[in-house]
């Protein structure tokens, strides 16, 4: 069995979903705190993946992705061997210096919220190492992302 699924039928709602492993478990015998970061950044990379922006492309414009804030709100317990599925969404973008932010639901079993993980970025020209916007081609894709209710476009 795989520990990592795109299912497209949720496309949007889980865009990761894995079985907690061993070595994700804390000294109280639940996920440890950088696992639900994980979590979530697999599903950041998977969902850009899925709209067209794969690290092939970034490496072609020698951009990247970074985070400036990553904020955590736990719920629920998640132990070993339980399985979680994480939507993202995009919160907030500026069409002007391409900053973001994205929201991350956590959900175990039938549909019950453990965590919240909100993060703020930009992009980083990668040779320069100073914050860059998007090549102009990109900015279809990131319009395909999945927005929050409470999305916010600053320009």
């Amino acid at each position: 069995m795989s520990f990592l699924t795109l299912d497209i039928s949720y496309y949007g709602k889980y865009i990761y979903q894995g079985q907690v492993l061993w070595a994700q478990i804390d000294a109280n015998r639940h996920l440890r705190h950088s696992a639900y970061a994980d979590f979530c950044a697999q599903a950041r990379s998977n969902l850009l993946n899925q709209v067209g922006l794969s690290l092939e492309k970034f490496s072609t414009h020698e951009i990247g992705p970074i985070l400036f804030k990553e904020t955590t709100t736990y719920f629920k317990e998640v132990k070993m061997d339980e399985f979680v599925k994480v939507s993202v969404e995009l919160t907030k973008y500026n069409t002007t210096n391409s900053r973001f932010s994205f929201r991350h639901v956590i959900y175990k079993g039938e549909g019950l919220k453990c965590a919240t993980i909100e993060v703020d970025g930009a992009w980083m020209d990668l040779s320069k190492r100073k914050l860059t916007a998007v090549p102009a081609d990109w900015k279809p894709i990131l319009e395909a992302l999945p927005k929050s209710k409470d999305y916010v476009e600053i320009s």
